[in-house]
């Protein structure tokens, strides 16, 4: 259930006998042959799973997040750290204010860590309000399935080639990965990274895309609990 399939007063009524939301934060960034937005569309997809399951309200995405390392790849648009650090406090605030008090971040992107810094100052002034953050692509679970496999994953290879992902015709091959000389500005990241690839194998079986979702989502099923 989407907040956007509501209206104001079908989220009073729910607020009567929930207070659970789930928020995602995403990116517009560069992920080679795949979408642009496969940072919102994962934890998105992820979401309206577990909303499925547990009817919590899925709020809208912010769409975009902090990548100012992939600036030169046309497509890539990005926040300062102070401008997402802002708008996540402000979104959480508004929710607050409504009633919402346990609140799931869905975080598709590494780039808006910072942010969950932020949460610690956040939480010390609401009284009550409880929240809880989920990184997918680093939770044991989603690398267990990996290690399984033997398949490394990284960014934009076959760990973020969700079918829905898919835009492009992925290469067969794989891809070694670059030699990574520091923190670079967008134009060295774009000559290092090339197609915007970290290396590795750019697509796996469907089954292997399906037990890594599952995983997510079992994760997802017990942090919504908050217990």
């Amino acid at each position: 259930m989407r907040l956007e399939e509501l209206n104001w007063m079908d989220v009073e009524e729910y607020l009567k006998h929930e207070d659970r939301l789930m928020l995602v934060l995403g990116a517009t960034e560069q992920h080679g042959y795949l979408s642009l937005l496969a940072d919102v569309k994962i934890p998105l997809a992820l979401a309206d799973a577990a909303s499925q399951q547990t009817g919590v309200l899925v709020a809208p995405p912010l769409n975009f997040g902090c990548s100012p390392y992939f600036l030169k790849y046309p497509g890539t648009f990005s926040l300062r750290v102070s401008t997402l650090i802002a708008a996540v406090e402000d979104l959480l605030r508004s929710a607050y204010g409504h009633g919402f008090r346990r609140i799931l971040l869905l975080n598709g992107h590494g780039g808006n860590s910072p942010a969950r810094g932020q949460l610690h100052e956040i939480i010390n002034s609401l009284p009550g309000l409880r929240l809880a953050w989920y990184d997918w692509w680093t939770a044991n679970s989603v690398l267990a399935v990996a290690e399984k496999h033997q398949i490394k994953p990284s960014h934009a290879n076959w760990l973020e080639a969700f079918p829905f992902n898919i835009v492009g015709e992925l290469p067969d091959e794989e891809k070694v990965p670059p030699r990574v000389p520091g923190i670079m500005d967008a134009e060295e990241a774009r000559r290092v990274y090339g197609d915007g690839s970290f290396g590795g194998r750019y697509q796996v079986e469907a089954s292997v895309m399906e037990e890594v979702f599952a995983a997510a989502l079992l994760d997802i099923l017990q942090l919504l609990k908050f217990e």
